[in-house]
């Protein structure tokens, strides 16, 4: 197995910590709040897996702050299907089994099917202008 596959793995399981500890923090505040944790997550994680992804995944170099906030965006953008699909598989999971186990189980799930897709959809619309291995 590459190099760049292990390590892209390793960014995907950090960012995927990161989301459930955003919304696990959301959860002691108030256990109601299934969709602002969700969002909270997602928000924390995405920021985590695009500053992993830039430098470690795609070696993009930094840039003047406008071209980098144009890069965030589309690379928020590239994330929104596969986003929607990890918010559904967690929802299911919820929606049927009512345990906090089981709904991270289903963001896992759903989380690792969407960092395959999101990837492929980075390597090809946000950082194809990059040198370098990918």
């Amino acid at each position: 197995m590459s190099t760049l596959v292990i390590r892209y793995a390793g960014f995907a399981i950090v960012a995927t910590l990161i989301n459930l500890a955003a919304q696990r923090g959301v959860f002691w505040i108030n256990a109601a709040w299934f969709f602002p944790a969700m969002i909270a997550g997602t928000g924390s994680g995405l920021i985590a897996k695009y500053l992993l992804d830039k430098r470690w995944i795609f070696y993009d170099a930094a840039r003047p702050a406008g071209e980098e906030g144009r890069k965030f965006l589309l690379y928020t953008f590239t994330g929104i299907g596969t986003t929607l699909l990890f918010w559904g598989s967690e929802t299911a999971f919820w929606l049927v089994w009512k345990t906090d186990a089981m709904r991270e189980t289903g963001a896992v799930m759903g989380l690792s099917i969407g960092y395959l897709v999101k990837y492929n959809l980075d390597r090809r619309f946000v950082f194809s202008n990059v040198p370098g291995p990918r």
